[in-house]
């Protein structure tokens, strides 16, 4: 059969780091061991009941069979406005100041399509989601690393982007709570991050995808609730994690008008918006009873203090994540992020992530996924003590 050559586009893309790992994990239990699989970021719990049924409720309505608004139903808009004031007493304009999106990821593949042109700088986080790369990818704009380190808290260090660097950049992308670290931000890191970027014209997008996890009595806070906020970008939440509604690829931008009207823009080209019963299951969740998402919360709590102790226990000197569902750990002396992720599937049958697959400054960590039974924690542990290296 005829093989037809890929775009120079397509060959641009950044290539899936995860992919191989999925492989290895795939080669190991063909193999026949039982692997203990923490290096995803998929919620193994399903979505709660009263969602589900309002899906199916609204299924039944033949309204929902035609092309929806292109740019999503106004209900939607108006639940997403409603929850932000409720939660973070933030006031938004459903038509103007929030965009619906197929999933938080689209958004943020689009925004420096939507923003940036050819050739132009965005502020990326060192370690970050890689599909941010993607995004950058696709826009065909040069990325600048900001490093997050430990001894920053993992936040970036805007003192040290080089004002030449601070100049030419048009996007900033932000992600608290963090993947893969698991740091949250505070206050003020957000008001410094509003006067920096108001002083050089820069966009920030807040990647919000953990707004619903976090922990020790401490909600994580918007970067839309402090002063300037709305002027200088956008946020985007995603329902996949505060809501365990991961497939159903649903999620909103919400912010500065231009930015929101730029994503409807792109989107009008692309799709007719999401099937009409998902947006009045989504709304649902949003307005419904908020219950089941602090139970999620919690259950990730509590597997976070089960799995940070007993790695503790076994001498493992680890940090505690703040928010996320994400655990991001220090590898042994002597090894790189990807050998002991390695070591760790061939001999304990323990799935972790490299952190070099999340950025140059991911290098010396691993990323654990709370994704799983607290009894699994637990069992995962005992299989990495059983290595004795620590």
């Amino acid at each position: 059969m005829k093989s037809f050559e890929q775009s120079r586009l397509l060959k641009s893309l950044p290539k899936q780091f995860f992919a191989s790992l999925v492989q290895k994990v795939n080669s190991v239990r063909a193999e026949g061991h039982d692997v203990i699989n923490l290096g995803q970021g998929n919620p193994d719990h399903p979505t709660p009941q009263h969602i589900v049924e309002s899906l199916k409720l609204a299924a039944d309505h033949p309204e929902n069979h035609k092309y929806p608004p292109f740019q999503g139903k106004i209900e939607l808009k108006r639940a997403a406005a409603n929850f932000y004031l409720r939660e973070y007493g933030v006031h938004l304009d459903p038509e103007n100041e929030i965009a619906i999106l197929f999933g938080g990821k689209a958004g943020l593949v689009e925004l420096p399509q939507c923003l940036l042109n050819p050739g132009d700088t965005m502020l990326v986080p060192d370690p970050g989601y890689p599909d941010y790369w993607s995004g950058a990818a696709l826009a065909k704009v040069h990325m600048e690393m900001m490093p997050l380190t430990e001894e920053n808290d993992f936040l970036p260090s805007f003192d040290n982007i080089p004002k030449e660097t601070a100049n030419k950049a048009k996007m900033m992308i932000l992600n608290y709570p963090n993947n893969p670290t698991g740091a949250v931000a505070t206050e003020e890191f957000f008001q410094q991050t509003v006067k920096y970027a108001s002083a050089h014209d820069i966009c920030v997008v807040h990647d919000f995808a953990y707004g619903g996890i976090g922990f020790d009595g401490k909600k994580p806070i918007s970067f839309l609730q402090v002063k300037g906020a709305k002027e200088t970008g956008v946020e985007i939440y995603t329902f996949s994690k505060t809501y365990n509604m991961a497939g159903w690829r649903v999620a909103f931008a919400a912010g500065n008008a231009s930015v929101i009207e730029a994503i409807n823009l792109m989107q009008d080209h692309m799709y007719v918006s999401l099937f009409g019963a998902v947006q009045d299951a989504a709304a649902e969740a949003l307005l419904g009873s908020q219950k089941a998402a602090e139970t999620i919360n919690a259950m990730y709590e509590k597997r976070r203090d089960v799995f940070i102790s007993s790695l503790r226990e076994i001498g493992w000197d680890v940090r505690s994540p703040q928010g996320s569902f994400f655990a991001w750990l220090k590898v042994p002396k002597g090894y790189t992020s990807e050998e002991f992720t390695d070591l760790l599937l061939e001999k304990a049958y323990v799935a972790v992530a490299p952190g070099i697959g999340f950025g140059e400054y991911g290098e010396g960590y691993v990323r654990v996924g709370l994704l799983t039974s607290e009894e699994r924690l637990r069992e995962a542990t005992l299989r990495i003590k059983e290595l004795d290296i620590f």
